[in-house]
């Protein structure tokens, strides 16, 4: 293939290297609520809000594990506009998201500022605010799954535990490799602005989707008969797989619907109780290709595809 030496214009200029290579900033906010209130934020039933958008893969994972822990009358949440400007997320009523009940913010950022005044970084989702001290605790996910996982267990009835002791250090290091391969690795595909970098990011995805795919062919989960953080961290890109990336992001060598075990395994995750209210496809759509303007600049958002995720997975054989 010609490899042409313009770079196109990038969609977050300050996360672009000279060679057109998208780099995602880290997060700001990495407070942590606790159990026993030993870090200043006690978990406490009523305290805490999650500000979140349907669309948005990073906060999914914190809307399924408020799901399955069962979490819904301890922790609020509130969705913001999948379309998303240069003013940043916006609180506006409509199918799936509203206004701001808690602070009465139109934006998002006014929660950024009113945590930091002088931040000037990317306004990003999800955020967990804490209503006492009116600040962001934490705008990391990564975090927030595990705050979610266990520190309010006593509220709940759910025994789930993501993050078992045992697995922990295998869980962070496949956590490691889906995050730069797959969950980030279509980021790089569809932020490149130049060829080079996008060959490298779309082959190393494909190579990790085949590895997982292999892995998945001998066990239900990633890691045997039962889901850890790391399958949820993997769902949720793959659900937007075939709807987004295959297509917007340029993500085109396969589909997951042509990945026998992956293609099985994501139909198992979504048909968990609950998992499916968690999946707006129509705030992910119009996310995508109506916000990524530098992408997509006709903001057409497609009809397709057609994914029949409630068919059988039989993975239970596994």
């Amino acid at each position: 293939m010609e490899v042409f030496a313009t770079v196109m214009k990038p969609q977050f200029p300050a996360e672009q290297n000279i060679g057109g290579e998208f780099k995602r900033p880290q997060d700001q906010f990495r407070d942590w609520v606790t159990a026993d209130g030993r870090s200043g934020y006690p978990a406490v039933p009523g305290r805490y809000h999650l500000y979140v958008s349907w669309a948005c893969p990073w906060a999914h994972r914190t809307i399924i594990v408020r799901k399955l822990k069962k979490l819904e009358a301890v922790i609020g949440m509130t969705a913001v506009d999948p379309i998303r400007d240069d003013r940043g997320w916006a609180f506006r009523d409509g199918p799936g998201h509203s206004t701001d009940p808690v602070n009465g913010f139109r934006f998002l950022s006014e929660a950024y500022r009113a945590t930091d005044p002088s931040y000037d970084g990317r306004v990003t989702v999800p955020v967990l605010w804490d209503k006492e001290t009116k600040r962001i605790v934490s705008n990391s996910d990564d975090d927030i799954m595990r705050i979610l996982n266990r520190e309010f267990d006593r509220f709940t009835d759910s025994k789930l535990d993501l993050y078992p002791e045992s697995l922990r250090s295998q869980i962070d290091e496949l956590n490691g490799f889906i995050y730069h391969t797959v969950n980030d690795g279509v980021y790089r595909a569809g932020f490149a602005t130049a060829q080079r970098p996008y060959e490298r990011a779309v082959r190393r995805l494909f190579e990790a989707l085949d590895t997982l795919d292999a892995r998945l062919g001998r066990q239900r989960y990633l890691f045997g008969s039962s889901c850890v953080e790391s399958d949820w961290r993997l769902f949720v890109t793959l659900i937007r797989f075939d709807a987004v990336y295959y297509g917007h992001f340029k993500c085109n060598i396969r589909r997951i619907v042509d990945y026998e075990n992956l293609m099985g395994y994501l139909k198992d995750l979504y048909q968990s109780d609950g998992i499916a209210d968690t999946v707006i496809f129509d705030h992910i759509k119009r996310h995508y290709y109506m916000t990524h303007t530098e992408i997509n600049p006709t903001r057409i958002v497609p009809l397709g595809p057609v994914q029949d995720l409630d068919a059988p997975h039989g993975r239970e054989r596994l």
